[in-house]
């Protein structure tokens, strides 16, 4: 039974972790293609919290049900695709972190053009392109992790 609750609450953190994502990126470049400021200004906000609220939630309590879910039920960390998938779930934070900041500096740089009546300026269109980029590394990462999780493949790491 425990394990049952484990894997609701890992593949819950898993949709939450990939769903809310892919509307925070949907959600900016839908603003981002306004160039408006006080549009962009009011979603980055929005997005801003929701990747507090549901994202870093999600992030930090992932790794703790995976943990317990392995546990339960036998698996060694060592395995190949849980080793993978860890490896995998680094380099997404490793990507989606900066993403946050990232997120912040636009919303700020939105804000402070809108309020200024301007243009945005050209360190937001710089940001926003590393924001961009930086979204499909973290994505292809994420699939990855979910194949990895639905496959259980063999593979020899050690």
């Amino acid at each position: 039974m425990l394990e049952e609750w484990l894997l609701l609450a890992h593949v819950i953190g898993a949709t939450v972790l990939f769903g809310t994502g892919a509307g925070i990126a949907f959600f900016m470049v839908m603003a981002h293609r306004t160039s408006d400021p006080r549009l962009i200004a009011h979603v980055a906000g929005t997005v801003v919290i929701a990747d507090t609220i549901f994202t870093a939630t999600a992030a930090i309590l992932q790794p703790v049900t995976g943990y317990l879910l392995a546990r339960s039920i036998g698996w060694d960390l060592s395995e190949g695709w849980i080793a993978l998938s860890l490896l995998l779930y680094v380099v997404t934070g490793l990507f989606w972190l900066p993403v946050v900041w990232i997120q912040i500096r636009l919303r700020d740089l939105a804000r402070a053009a809108a309020a200024a009546g301007k243009a945005l300026p050209p360190a937001y269109f710089s940001l926003y392109r590393i924001w961009f980029a930086f979204g499909f590394p973290a994505f292809s990462a994420v699939l990855g992790i979910f194949w990895l999780m639905l496959t259980k493949p063999t593979i020899t790491l050690f």
